[in-house]
């Protein structure tokens, strides 16, 4: 299935393999290991975040599968996984495939894809669904991820492309207004845009349950109870209204539906929002007049806003407030959304949700069925109405579905209700897992597929912005371990429909481009030599001489009349409010060194030295009135199940909430806990609120290694130098003074889990009264093993630096931390058990 790859040192350009912003990076590869630096592409612009820095462990890791596996004993899952060929585990797939169909029917075989895939992958899954398998049960994890936020942008403006701008115009936003999102932890390259805009007098605002990294940075953090935003945006939209804020020329010009709206937020006083958020008035008006009085201002809703049973409408209404003040389609200004997955935008356009084809046509639409069953030479009666969503897909396992295929998703970690989904995968005749680990999910299966990773694989993303890239092979998969599309191919080569499909994914782009064609999200005019020469190609690209769309709205919306659409929407209280049994709100979401289920960075060593277990977050009140110390284990209980975490104590949190990361599983699994009750309109899970219990297990089980006595505080005063001319002018009101810990120092690594002191005395304190910032890292490693030095911070690591063998690095800090007074800084570093060498630091701070 594939063509080696030459053993001969080569760097390519390619792009990271996690979020959705898809850092630039050059990967250095021949014989194995591979190496990368971050490439000065448009969303990243050299910056890199841990987890970015860390992806090359991943692709020689031990666990990694390299070979089919099979149960010893066909049929018993509680049997022994074991090796075997290629043509043995396909043959096994087809047959008990055709069985179940001809047990079943159809529908009784099912795809779960996954918003990691690329365009090409995402495209053929959901065409071999319905053309090879002939069933319309398919849909993939980002149902639990884009859905709502999707769902209002196509109501709003007939349109979803997460940002409808590029992600440089939030550089030069003057307001901006973050709705449940964390960039500083999610994807802290984008924070220089938000440095950026505050640099040249921008404000920033964030409205957060939780005082985040990036809520600290902000002028103003609004913290409303979970599953109020909506609410919230009415109150903001009722005080516009009563202050005459509203653009009025620009609604009447370029909106329709706004008197339903203007009537129904009359009722959200802003006494009776404060009461129902937590939100103080005076704090609403503040934002409310920051955004109308802008020249440029963004309101960005993520995650937070929209995993509740009511997203959509919660979306909607952060769309009502820009379009009231005539920020969308303005240069410069707009409303969007920050999506999540690294191929979650483009995942979600071509074919693998339930009711959806590929140019984000709509499945039972018969001309959409008649142009897109033309490209695949199909009859378009052949093929499969719209199916079941996501959650509801897993919730018909071993009942109406028999059989699954999963590609790249774990969804016994990341679906809402976990324990019982997993029930329904045990309950499954049939399952069929393709990942490059054997994850929770794959460790239920009949048969794994080893599949290739990021840097062995060719294909197109599309990022956050609606910007087509180019994900570019380096490496040879190890082992036996196939690309995902070579899989879907050979797959339905076997089941009788191969003239349909194709291995080579540039001839499956070409072909997703022509399926696309006329539809909302149009690639027609994309090819992979333009993506190559432009660095990107905003869709919708129509022709091969169309620009692509950088910016959309500027003259009109793609909706029959070209405006834009008021909805009047409401506040519904919690499906599942607080009692006297669960008495707090339960919150999920991430932590900066792990990414979604954690399939991947549970097993980075980088990352597990930063976040080697789950911590959920309480309230210092909170924690005292349940005898709760810092480091104490702790069982949440909701009315689905339990899991046990380590308590942070922290007035980050609200006092009435409780935050636990999703990142893992078994007993730590925060979404064994979560609600499915589902969106009506987008179908997604209410991931972000329940009711929950919370009870002392027992002490600190495990703590990050401190130093042996409290070192004397040293700084290292820079020598004295030329003053340099400035390059941007300053506010001289301001005084700052550089502080540096360096040197060169002995090191003896004890194992690279056991990070201890670089030096006793390469400490700095933070004065009373005054604060500090972290600005850079260098570093020099003389030893010949891979070491880590980490930025720790009372007592916490919270940036690591992986330096390879007798390597250097030289890392911008992207995310600007106010560090206060009395906050203590000092340098960590691991190596392998009995490695000696030299290890050079430079650590640069301002203090102001």
């Amino acid at each position: 299935m594939f063509t080696a790859v030459p053993a001969r040192t080569r760097t390519t350009q390619t792009h990271c393999p996690y979020c959705a912003l898809q850092c630039g990076i050059a990967l250095t590869a021949g014989d194995r290991p591979a190496t990368l630096v971050p490439a000065d592409f448009p969303t990243n612009r050299g910056g890199l975040c841990s987890k970015g820095w860390s992806a090359t462990e991943l692709l020689d890791h031990p666990e990694r599968l390299t070979r089919p596996l099979v149960r010893a004993v066909p049929g018993d899952r509680s049997s022994a996984f074991v090796e075997t060929t290629w043509d043995a585990a396909l043959d096994l797939v087809v047959a008990r495939v055709r069985a179940v169909q001809e047990a079943h029917g159809l529908d009784a075989v099912g795809c779960f894809g996954g918003g990691g895939l690329t365009n090409e992958q995402a495209y053929q899954f959901g065409k071999f669904a319905r053309v090879a398998l002939r069933t319309s049960q398919i849909d993939y994890n980002g149902r639990f991820c884009m859905s709502s936020a999707a769902g209002a942008a196509n109501r709003a403006f007939g349109l979803d492309r997460g940002l409808p701008f590029p992600l440089a115009d939030v550089g030069e936003a003057d307001v901006l207004l973050l709705v449940g999102s964390n960039p500083a932890d999610t994807m802290p390259p984008a924070m220089q845009y938000l440095d950026a805009s505050r640099e040249k007098g921008g404000r920033l605002f964030v409205v957060d349950p939780r005082r985040t990294a990036t809520a600290r940075a902000a002028e103003l953090h609004l913290a409303p109870l979970p599953g109020t935003d909506l609410a919230l945006a009415n109150g903001l939209l009722h005080i516009a209204v009563a202050e005459g804020l509203v653009d009025e020329h620009y609604v009447a010009a370029r909106t329709t539906g706004w008197d339903a709206v203007r009537a129904s937020v009359q009722a959200s006083w802003p006494d009776r929002v404060e009461r129902l958020t937590g939100v103080p008035v005076a704090a609403m008006r503040r934002v409310v007049l920051a955004l109308a009085g802008a020249q440029n201002a963004i309101v960005l809703t993520a995650r937070g806003a929209e995993q509740h049973r009511h997203g959509t409408d919660t979306a909607q209404a952060w769309i009502n407030l820009a379009l009231a003040l005539g920020l969308v389609g303005r240069p410069g200004s707009g409303w969007g959304t920050v999506t999540g997955q690294g191929n979650g935008q483009g995942g979600r356009e071509h074919g693998q949700k339930a009711d959806q084809l590929p140019g984000y046509r709509m499945l039972a639409d018969p001309a959409a069925r008649a142009h897109v069953a033309a490209v695949w030479g199909v009859d378009p009666d052949s093929l499969p109405q719209p199916g079941r969503s996501a959650f509801e897909l897993l919730d018909a396992l071993g009942r109406d579905v028999h059989a699954l295929l999963v590609l790249a998703s774990n969804v016994a970690v990341s679906a809402p209700d976990a324990r019982r989904v997993m029930s329904r995968l045990r309950d499954l005749e049939f399952l069929v897992v393709s990942d490059f680990f054997l994850s929770e999910t794959a460790e239920l299966a009949d048969v794994v597929l080893p599949s290739a990773m990021w840097a062995e694989e060719d294909g197109t993303m599309t990022n956050l912005e609606g910007r087509v890239i180019r994900r570019r092979r380096t490496l040879d998969p190890p082992g036996e371990a196939h690309d995902d599309l070579a899989l879907l191919a050979d797959l339905a080569d076997r089941l009788g429909a191969g003239a349909h499909f194709s291995a080579d994914p540039e001839t499956v782009f070409a072909e997703l481009g022509r399926a696309s064609a006329g539809g909302r999200a149009d690639y027609a005019g994309i090819t992979w030599a333009r993506v190559d020469d432009e660095q990107g190609v905003f869709w919708p690209c129509p022709t091969p001489d169309h620009p692509g769309t950088p910016r959309l709205f500027l003259d009109r919306f793609p909706t029959p009349d070209g405006r834009a659409r008021f909805v009047a929407v409401e506040h519904v209280g919690a499906h599942e409010p607080p009692d006297a049994e669960h008495p707090y709100v339960l919150t999920t979401g991430r932590v900066m060194a792990q990414y979604q289920s954690g399939t991947q960075s549970r097993r980075s060593r980088s990352l597990q030295l930063v976040a080697p277990a789950p911590r959920c977050e309480l309230h210092p009140d909170l924690a005292a009135r349940h005898g709760i110390a810092h480091d104490d284990v702790v069982e949440l209980t909701t009315r689905r199940g339990k899991a046990r975490f380590t308590a942070t104590v922290t007035d980050a949190v609200r006092p009435d909430v409780v935050f636990a990361p999703f990142h893992w599983g078994g007993g730590s699994s925060a979404n064994a806990l979560t609600d499915a009750a589902l969106d009506p309109i987008s179908r997604m899970p209410a991931f972000k609120t329940c009711a929950v219990a919370v009870a002392r297990v027992g002490g600190p089980v495990e703590r990050v290694p401190a130093p042996t006595s409290q070192p004397v505080p040293v700084v290292l005063e820079p020598a004295p130098r030329t003053p340099l001319t400035p390059t941007r002018r300053r506010t001289a009101a301001v005084k700052s003074t550089p502080r540096f810990l360096q040197g060169v120092f002995p090191l003896t690594g004890e194992g690279l889990t056991k990070p201890g002191p670089v030096d006793p005395a390469l400490t700095y304190t933070v004065p009373s009264g005054a604060s500090a910032q972290a600005l850079y890292f260098r570093g020099g490693n003389s030893t010949d093993e891979l070491v880590y030095v980490l930025l720790v911070r009372d007592g916490e690591p919270v940036r690591w630096f992986p330096i390879g063998a007798k390597g250097d690095v030289h890392v911008p800090l992207r995310v600007v931390e106010d560090l206060p007074g009395g906050t203590v800084v000092s340098l960590h570093a691991a190596a392998p058990a009995g490695t000696t060498g030299e290890l050079v630091v430079d650590l640069g701070l301002v203090e102001v």
